[in-house]
């Protein structure tokens, strides 16, 4: 039987590199997170050839005295945590005491630093009995690094072209900046200086590394519950892409990929995102360290929290908040002052912008057509007065005369007037065309209203107070044996959603009732989709995500169809359901329902001024 022996102590810390240094990135990672903790104010990284020749990091931070050189470049030294208690509140970055040990072994290291009020500098190579040696360097600490996996080959084979290893050094870069944007970073990559950070506040560093369009294309979340603070921004669902690498997210100043937050982001876009597109998302979570153990792996971009499911759901209520906001002025949001920094990083706090407008009741001497228009219906018949029966009231409400326009010249527009302004005219029985004091809007009237029929059906279903409107004549249409049977296995659950279907013969169905909200619809069709639904699905133990998708579908068939002519008045009132009404820029499929060209956008367009 061989004989057990201990290993050999360069051997040991080979084997940790594997698990600390996986690339060039690994390096840099870990080295910035050190002078992070160290308190620099300004960090400079050099590179060449992706990072596998050189990194060097130049900080000004508090720097290592000479006496403790050597023992910074062993294993399991550091000056992050002394008991027990402080690895259950960690506070800092790096705090494992192994990226410096790791390195070492498998590349040359070598540490120059000087602390504040020393006479000079010291330098240490990471050589075995190497002894510090006098150095010239203002306060700080540059850590450099050269010829990564030297000393082990195989390991060397296994790194990416240049251009792939300088591309994940880059993204390390930029992720750390974002969390302390008081912290001047520069980039140099082989003699090139790829950028340049100076300080700034929260919001402008954000653009400086994401852009000013992800800013532009985004809503600020601000949200606190307890021990839980969410800031940052969410990419507005119609400007989302398919791009799945989109979303940061830090916990306490720290880089993570986490499956609980991950989760709770795909369930607060899942109604209003189109196809496959994903969220694009920078979002900063603090919690009390004591309530998250970051010591789940030597990367230190897992975390493990010890209630799950509130963060869960705070970050999923928070998000979902945002998304659900009703429509406002289209104005890219404001970029914060530069928030206090004290270690540990501290995170966005752009507040969230508060909707400028508030709709209007009827005025007292409109009309009453006008008035039955406005918003102020009870919640029972709070359905948009175009989306009447075509039968009877549709004829006798175009044979009225039209009320006048409830538009004005754009010099004439308040700037707090309604987001999206009044309407002007309707464009092949599809788009409504509409004026507020930025410029034009479009709206597709038919995403818009089947929102609005949608968020509407969600909240009646959820208080069991669906009003059902009863047919005149019982809208009849064929059905197989198997639709019959399913209305009859589902008759209560088909009253509850507001549906009262019957077999009217061996191989007929009568609809007699439909919900109110629904009932300028295709009855007939309308049952034939949801007793479809049933028939696949079920609905005894109807999860929301089913539920919303059977009320979907409601709502597809009950909204305004095109080529469907509406009046002005109509289209005004469309407008004003619209910005009552949560996630109103999307349709029920993740469509969007409007969008704005302003004046000076406008003006490009035709060259004017120019």
């Amino acid at each position: 039987m061989p004989t057990i022996a201990r290993l050999p102590d360069l051997l040991i810390s080979q084997i940790a590199a594997g698990e600390v240094v996986e690339r060039p990135a690994s390096v840099l990672k870990e080295l910035l997170e050190n002078s992070l903790d160290a308190g620099s104010k300004a960090i400079q990284v050099h590179l060449e050839e992706g990072g596998v020749k050189l990194i060097r990091i130049t900080d000004d931070g508090c720097g290592i005295a000479r006496d403790e050189l050597a023992l910074a470049l062993t294993r399991h030294a550091t000056s992050k945590i002394t008991s027990l208690d402080d690895l259950e509140r960690v506070g800092t970055l790096g705090f494992r005491g192994e990226a410096l040990a790791s390195v070492a072994s498998v590349a040359r290291l070598s540490l120059t630093s000087r602390e504040r009020g020393a006479g000079h500098a010291w330098k240490l190579r990471g050589e075995t009995d190497a002894v510090p040696e006098p150095a010239a360097l203002m306060a700080g600490t540059v850590v450099e690094m050269r010829d990564l996996y030297y000393n082990t080959p195989a390991r060397r084979k296994f790194l990416k072209s240049e251009s792939t290893e300088f591309a994940h050094c880059a993204d390390a870069v930029r992720r750390l900046a974002l969390t302390r944007p008081d912290v001047a970073i520069s980039l140099t990559h082989n003699g090139r200086s790829l950028f340049q950070l100076a300080p700034a506040d929260a919001g402008r560093r954000i653009a400086d590394i994401l852009g000013d369009g992800f800013i532009g294309a985004a809503r600020p979340i601000d949200a606190a519950a307890g021990p839980l603070t969410l800031t940052g921004f969410a990419i507005d669902p119609t400007r989302a892409t398919d791009a799945k690498d989109g979303q940061t997210v830090f916990v306490n100043g720290r880089f993570v990929r986490d499956k609980i937050i991950g989760h709770a982001l795909r369930e607060a876009y899942r109604d209003v995102l189109h196809g496959s597109r994903q969220p694009a998302v920078c979002l900063f979570l603090n919690i009390d360290p004591a309530l998250v153990d970051v010591n789940v792996h030597p990367a230190k971009t897992e975390v493990r929290f010890r209630d799950s499911r509130a963060v869960h759901q705070f970050v999923f209520h928070a998000v979902q908040r945002v998304l659900a906001a009703p429509v406002q002025a289209a104005t890219a949001p404001s970029l914060a002052p530069a928030p206090a920094y004290d270690a540990p990083p501290a995170a966005v706090t752009t507040p969230m912008p508060r909707p400028a407008w508030t709709p209007p009741s009827a005025s007292p001497d409109a009309t009453p057509r006008q008035a039955s228009l406005g918003v102020a219906e009870p919640a029972a018949a709070a359905y948009l007065a175009f989306a009447r029966a075509a039968q009877g009231v549709g004829q006798a409400t175009t044979a009225r005369p039209e009320a006048a326009p409830q538009f004005q010249p754009a010099s004439g527009l308040p700037e707090d007037g309604p987001p999206l302004g009044y309407a002007l005219a309707q464009l092949h029985g599809i788009y409504v065309l509409a004026q507020n004091a930025r410029g034009l809007i479009l709206i597709d009237m038919h995403a818009a209203h089947e929102r609005i029929l949608y968020e509407k059906l969600k909240a009646a279903f959820d208080n069991r107070q669906i009003a059902t409107q009863n047919l005149l004549i019982p809208a009849v249409f064929s059905a197989d044996p198997l639709d019959i049977a399913a209305v009859d296995e589902h008759a209560e659950a088909l009253r509850d959603l507001g549906f009262d279907i019957a077999p009217l013969g061996p191989n007929q169905l009568g609809v007699r009732s439909v919900p109110a909200l629904l009932q300028s619809g295709d009855p007939a069709a309308l049952a034939r989709s949801l007793i479809g639904e049933l028939r696949e699905h079920g609905i005894t133990q109807l999860a929301t995500a089913r539920r919303n998708e059977l009320l979907a579908t409601m709502a597809c068939h009950g909204a305004v169809r095109a080529r469907r002519q509406l009046t002005v008045p109509e289209m005004n009132a469309l407008l004003r359901q619209m910005e009552e009404t949560e996630r109103a820029g999307q349709c029920n499929h993740g469509r969007p329902t409007w969008t704005e060209l302003t004046l000076d956008q406008l003006d490009r367009l035709f060259l004017r001024g120019q």
